[in-house]
C-alpha cells in the first residue's frame, strides 16, 4: 500500500467549508495519496482572542507536515488583527508567491484568448516588512526593504519553474529608474542569475509600462518575477484579465514548507448557499499534488477540471447563456469533476505534470562578495517647522563640525537648500545631510558629536541614517533637484 502524505487542512470561513468540501472530494476521488489533519484558523479562532487567528496546535501540525492546504478566511474588522497569511509566510520562510493565471476561451469571458502567465512574487520583503512609523504631525514613512538573498532566491525559483514547466521566458518588472538602490538590486540579481539559464529567455520591464502592457498584451509574457508590492498588485490583475479571480490558485513556496491556497477571500454574503466555484481551491490544490510529486493525479484532476469547463457545466460566476450548458452548485461541480476524471479536453489545452521546481535554491555562497564598507556622514532629520529652509539652513550652520559640513537640505527627497526654489511645498519633515570626506571618512564618534549639538540648540532629531561607500561607491542615493 503507497504511504500516505500528511497534509495540514483548514475549512476556513465564509464559503471555504463548502469549496474544501468540494476540493477534498475531487481529488481524493482522483487518488491522491494523503494523511489529513485538520485545524481551525481564522475568524473563531481570533474571536477567542488569538490575534494572528492560529492557536499553536495549528502550528505544531504545520511544522509537523510542511504542507498547509488553506480555504479563504475572515479576518474581523478594526485593530488588533494581524493578517494570517502575512504572519505564516514570515514565519515559515514562504518566500515564492506562484499564480498561474490561463485564459479559458472562448467558455470563459475574456478579451485574452491565449494568455497563459504566470506570475512568481516575492512573499517577504519589499514595503510588505511592514516597518512603518510616523515621523512628525505631517509625515509618515513606511521602510522598503531588498535584500540579495531574497532577491537570489526569488529570481532563482523563476527560472526553475520556467524550466520544469517548459517555458520559453521569464521578465522581471521593477522601477529602478527611481529606486535605484531597492529595485535596483533586484534587477541586479535578476541579470546576474539570468547568465545561468542560458536556455531560458529573459528581459526587464519598468514596471508601469510593463504592466501596461500585460494588461493589453498578456500574450508578451509567459513567467514574470516581481518584487512583492508590484507581484501582489499584477497578480490579481492578470487573474482578472484572464477570466476571473474566482478562478486563481495559488501556492507559497518556501524550503521547507509551502501553503496552498484560492487567491479570492471568503465571500461571507454567499456563505452556506451551495454557490460558490471551488475552482480556485482545487486548482491550487493541484498544484499542492504537483509539490508532493503526485503527478497522475494532478493531471487527472487538471483535465477532468478542464473537460468540465469545456462541456459547460458552470458555477453561476462564470456562467453565461449562449455558452454555459448547465448551472451547477459547488458540491454538483465537484461531482462533474469527478464523473470526467480520466478524461481530457478537446478544445482546451489538456495539461500534463511530470516535474516541479526544486525548492533548495538560494545558493548559500552568492557570487556578490562582502563590500568595504566606509563611513563619510549622515542624514539627519528634523521635525520642524518655523520657517524657510533657508532658517534652518542659518540655524543648523553654527553646529556643523569641520569634518562634517551641512550639505544640502532636502523636503520629502526634492533640495531646497542651498539655491531651492521658492515654488517647492515642504512639510515639517527635513532631511539634512552631513558629508564629510569621502577618502578620509569620519568616525561613529563624530556623527554622535554633531547630534548632541543639535539636540543642545533645542532641534528635534527624528531620524538618522548613516551615509556610507561600499567599495568606493555611495551606498546612498543622490539628491533630487
Amino acid at each position: 500500500m503507497t504511504q500516505r502524505t500528511p497534509i495540514t487542512v483548514a475549512y476556513g470561513d465564509g464559503i471555504g467549508p463548502e469549496i474544501m468540501r468540494a476540493t477534498l472530494n475531487t481529488i481524493q476521488a482522483a487518488g491522491a495519496s494523503l494523511e489529513i489533519e485538520t485545524i481551525e484558523v481564522g475568524e473563531k479562532v481570533y474571536r477567542r482572542g488569538i490575534e494572528n487567528g492560529m492557536d499553536p496546535v495549528a502550528w505544531e501540525s504545520l511544522r509537523r507536515t510542511q504542507v498547509f492546504l488553506k480555504a479563504p478566511i475572515t479576518t474581523p474588522q478594526g485593530g488588533g488583527y494581524k493578517s494570517l497569511n502575512v504572519t505564516i509566510r514570515k514565519a515559515l520562510g514562504l518566500y515564492a508567491n506562484v499564480r498561474p493565471s490561463v485564459s479559458y476561451y472562448p467558455f470563459v469571458s475574456t478579451q485574452h484568448p491565449t494568455m497563459d502567465v504566470v506570475i512568481i512574487r516575492e512573499n517577504e520583503e519589499d514595503l510588505y516588512a511592514g516597518i512603518e512609523h510616523r515621523q512628525t504631525d505631517q509625515v509618515y514613512q513606511c521602510l522598503k526593504l531588498i535584500t540579495r538573498p531574497g532577491s537570489e532566491k526569488i529570481v532563482r525559483y523563476a527560472f526553475e519553474y520556467a524550466r520544469a514547466h517548459h517555458r520559453k521566458k521569464v521578465s522581471c518588472f521593477v522601477k529602478d529608474n527611481i529606486m535605484k538602490f531597492t529595485d535596483g538590486l533586484f534587477h541586479k540579481v535578476f541579470d546576474e542569475i539570468a547568465e545561468e539559464y542560458p536556455d531560458i529567455e529573459h528581459e526587464a520591464w519598468i514596471v508601469d509600462i510593463g504592466a501596461a502592457r500585460l494588461a493589453d498584451t498578456p500574450e508578451l509574457f509567459d513567467v514574470i518575477v516581481l518584487p512583492n508590492l508590484y507581484g501582489d498588485i499584477l497578480s490579481d490583475v492578470t487573474a482578472q484579465i484572464a477570466g476571473s479571480v474566482g478562478l486563481g490558485g495559488s501556492a507559497n513556496m518556501g524550503e521547507q514548507c509551502a501553503m496552498f491556497e484560492a487567491i479570492h477571500g471568503s465571500a461571507p454574503s454567499w456563505a452556506d448557499q451551495n454557490r460558490a466555484n471551488p475552482s480556485g481551491l482545487l486548482l491550487a490544490a493541484v498544484m499542492m499534488l504537483v509539490h508532493l510529486k503526485q503527478f497522475s493525479v494532478a493531471t487527472r484532476v487538471h483535465n477532468a477540471w478542464l473537460k468540465t469547463i469545456e462541456d459547460g457545466v458552470h458555477t453561476e460566476d462564470i456562467y453565461r447563456e449562449g455558452v454555459s450548458r448547465q448551472q451547477v452548485g459547488t458540491l454538483e461541480f465537484a461531482e462533474a469533476i469527478i464523473q470526467r476524471l480520466g478524461e481530457v479536453p478537446q478544445r482546451l489545452k489538456p495539461v500534463g505534470y511530470e516535474a516541479s521546481p526544486s525548492m533548495a535554491l538560494w545558493s548559500k555562497n552568492p557570487r556578490h562578495q562582502k563590500a568595504e564598507k566606509r563611513l563619510v556622514g549622515v542624514d539627519v532629520f528634523l521635525d520642524w517647522e518655523l520657517g524657510t529652509p533657508n532658517d534652518l539652513a542659518r540655524a543648523l550652520s553654527s553646529l556643523e563640525l569641520t569634518t562634517l559640513p551641512l550639505r544640502v537640505i532636502t523636503n520629502r527627497g526634492v533640495k531646497v537648500w542651498p539655491a531651492g526654489l521658492s515654488e517647492t511645498f515642504c512639510t515639517d519633515h527635513w532631511r539634512c545631510r552631513f558629508l564629510g570626506d569621502q577618502d578620509e571618512g569620519v568616525q561613529p564618534s563624530e556623527v554622535i558629536a554633531l547630534l548632541q549639538r543639535i539636540l543642545a540648540e533645542g532641534l528635534d532629531p527624528i531620524k538618522t541614517e548613516n551615509l556610507y561607500l561600499f567599495d568606493g561607491e555611495p551606498g546612498f542615493s543622490a539628491v533630487h533637484g
